[in-house]
């Protein structure tokens, strides 16, 4: 087999394991507590995960928390944030607030799947690039892609040339996803609390 048939392989197998893990937490709080996020608004959406990111940042250039609760978990919240987003954008105009979960479930898979199609294109283009990062850097193009989304809302949605809001979500998604891979040593189930 390709060298660079076994690194999708393996990339694909990781990229299994971390959205099982987010998808696990993500569902368990939906039998907890249903579906208030679907209140929110995507500025809101983007305003949490940017506060997410943040943490991250300064978790990263300090060896000192006040809170408990560590880097992979803020990741694992970004993931999970960013499936939110990738919902409310596919239900745009829905008015319903209230979703059974296995719909809910349903809707988690079906963004995972796009937005993994999407990274295996980028992975195949870019050469698994990402390996080679490190994970500050994921967190600094993380909040540049928040920077440029609230730019795009600010905008009402509209851009000249760029891609659009949903392509955002789904890049700072996989770029979460590559983050945690990467943190695998450190990346236990207790860290779990802040996920969503």
């Amino acid at each position: 087999m390709p060298e660079s048939l076994k690194s999708q392989d393996k990339t694909s197998l990781e990229f299994d394991e971390v959205i099982k893990r987010c998808h696990e937490i993500f569902f368990k709080k939906t039998l907890d507590y249903g579906t208030a996020w679907r209140i929110l608004r995507l500025e809101s959406i983007t305003d949490q995960i940017y506060i997410k990111a943040l943490r991250i940042r300064t978790l990263e250039d300090s060896s000192h928390s006040m809170i408990d609760e560590g880097i992979p978990s803020e990741f694992m919240g970004i993931v999970n944030y960013s499936v939110i987003a990738l919902i409310q954008i596919s239900m745009k105009g829905e008015e319903s607030l209230s979703l059974e979960p296995e719909m809910v479930n349903n809707l988690y898979k079906e963004m995972i799947l796009e937005t993994k199609t999407l990274m295996f294109s980028k992975n195949h283009d870019y050469g698994e690039a990402w390996r080679n990062m490190r994970v500050s850097s994921m967190t600094d193009l993380i909040l540049m892609k928040l920077l440029r989304i609230k730019q795009i809302e600010d905008n009402k949605g509209g851009t000249l040339i760029s891609e659009g809001v949903k392509a955002g979500y789904q890049d700072i998604l996989n770029y979460s996803v590559f983050a945690l891979i990467k943190l695998q040593p450190g990346f236990h189930s207790g860290d779990i609390n802040s996920s969503l």
